[in-house]
Formats: C-alpha cells, sequence, structure tokens
C-alpha cells in the first residue's frame, strides 16, 4: 500500500506538503496527517507507510524522538525531516539518526520531489521515475513481469474504474491470455483481486478515519455504498459499519486523511 505520513502540528504545512504531492507524479500515494506524536505513532503502529515525514517541533514529543522511536518500530522506513529550523546540529542528528531527508519549510517543489525520488524509488520501484503519461495515469509496463505489472497499477489506481480489457492492453496482452495468466499467478480472477485490493485499502480507511461510508467506498474504487458493503461483507464476515466499531477511532482536531489516486 502506498502511504505517506506526515506528522506535524502546523497545519498550513500539511496542507501545502500535500498541495505539491497532488500536483506531481506521487499523486497516487494516499497521504495520512497527524499534528502529533501520540496520534502518529497509532497510525504507524497500525499501517507502515511508504515514508515517514516530521516536524521536529511537536507540542507532545520531540520530533527527533520519534523518528529514533519511529525507526525502531520499522527499521527501514525513510524518514524526512520538515522543519524551519536552520541548524547544521540537527542536520547532522537527523544524518546521524538515520534519516534521510531534512526540508526547511516554506517547502520548495522542486526539492520535495527530488528527495520523495530518493526516498521513494527504492520501495516503491524504479517506474515512478520512469514515466510513461496515459491520461492522467503515470505507469511503466514491464514487459517482463506484465501481471506483476498489472497488480503495481491496480495497488496504484484501485480508485478509478478499471477493467480487464484496458489493464490488459497496458501491459500488452490479449484479454483472454491476460486473465488466464492472471488466476495462474494470484490464484484469483482479475475482478477478484481488484476487490481485494479495494477492500484492503477501504479497510485502512475505517480503521484510520471518521469519514463517511459512502466517502470511503468512492474512494476506494467502489461504484456505490451498496456494493462496498456486500463486498466487504463477502470477504470479511462484517459489515464495513461492524468492523470500524472494533476500533473506535475517531479523527482528533488536526487529524486528516487525503486518499490519493481519487
Amino acid at each position: 500500500m502506498s502511504e505517506l505520513l506526515i506528522v506535524d502540528n502546523d497545519k498550513q504545512s500539511r496542507k501545502e506538503v500535500c498541495s505539491l504531492i497532488t500536483e506531481s507524479k506521487y499523486s497516487f500515494l494516499s497521504i495520512y496527517e497527524s499534528s502529533t506524536a501520540n496520534r502518529g505513532m497509532l497510525l504507524l503502529k497500525q499501517s507502515k507507510p511508504s515514508a515517514l515525514m516530521i516536524d521536529l517541533s511537536l507540542p507532545d514529543m520531540d520530533g527527533m524522538a520519534f523518528g529514533k522511536t519511529a525507526l525502531q518500530l520499522y527499521p527501514d522506513l525513510p524518514i524526512i525531516v520538515i522543519t524551519q529550523l536552520k541548524m547544521f546540529e540537527l542536520v547532522q542528528s537527523s544524518i546521524n539518526a538515520g534519516f534521510l531527508g531534512y526540508l526547511l519549510k516554506p517547502l520548495s517543489k522542486n526539492e520535495l520531489i527530488e528527495t520523495l525520488d530518493r526516498v521513494l524509488i527504492p520501495v516503491l520501484g524504479k517506474s515512478v521515475n520512469r514515466v510513461m503519461k496515459t491520461g492522467e495515469d503515470y505507469f511503466t509496463a514491464d514487459l517482463k513481469n506484465p501481471i506483476g505489472s498489472a497488480i503495481q497499477y491496480m495497488q496504484l489506481y484501485y480508485s478509478e474504474p478499471l477493467t480487464l480489457k484496458g489493464l490488459a492492453d497496458k501491459v500488452y496482452l490479449s484479454p483472454s491470455y491476460f486473465s488466464k495468466m492472471f488466476k495462474e499467478d494470484t490464484g484469483m480472477t482479475f475482478v477478484e483481486y481488484l476487490s481485494f485490493v479495494r477492500v484492503q485499502k477501504a479497510k485502512a480507511l475505517l480503521r484510520m478515519s471518521s469519514l463517511p461510508i459512502e466517502v470511503i467506498a468512492n474512494n476506494s474504487g467502489f461504484a456505490n455504498s451498496g456494493y462496498f458493503a456486500t463486498t466487504f461483507k463477502k470477504q470479511l464476515g462484517i459489515t464495513p459499519s461492524e468492523y470500524r466499531e472494533q476500533f473506535h477511532l475517531e479523527a482528533e482536531p488536526g487529524f486528516t486523511i487525503s486518499a490519493g489516486g481519487a
């Protein structure tokens, strides 16, 4: 799951980062925001993001300490510092702590994207940077691994209307051969796997936000909330509302989620 977690009590700064990313080739990222270290750590423990962005001046915990704790949880987690503090000692401490980036506010779009390229390409694959633009999508098919490429595309663009024929065309296979290969490689049909991916994305939103079920259904790629509820219950045995009730998680002020790819 391609996620970015931003932990920063500066609401305007979080909004700026989200805007810059939404307008870039990384618009497929699902962006999770928190204004406190406590909430940020809760989100980290529930789901490992592709990268973590932290401000060093958090209201309930030193940002450096938060980052170190995050690395204890996920040693290979890419961490990027965003701060107004231009101090050599802090830059050096960040490097020594194992953080991979140090950006000064206000953020430069070029510096942000260059940093994301450096830390995310090893995580998400070089196809993020070797771009072929098709409409609003960015995607490079690996002809040696067409099903792997198709799965990657589904993971990135699950919220859009995807069809077997459309995806088969993107990986240069006939629909019938693509369908056969997909079932052999995944053990699922195209429709079954797409539904599985969308439910997984929806589960994260149900756990981590108080967004209405209808909004989550739409952001996860389902045509309507009724079909979403039916598919969800078929896979998990409970409804989306029942699943959410297990976590009793309500979004705090300043905590929001932006689902990419919608």
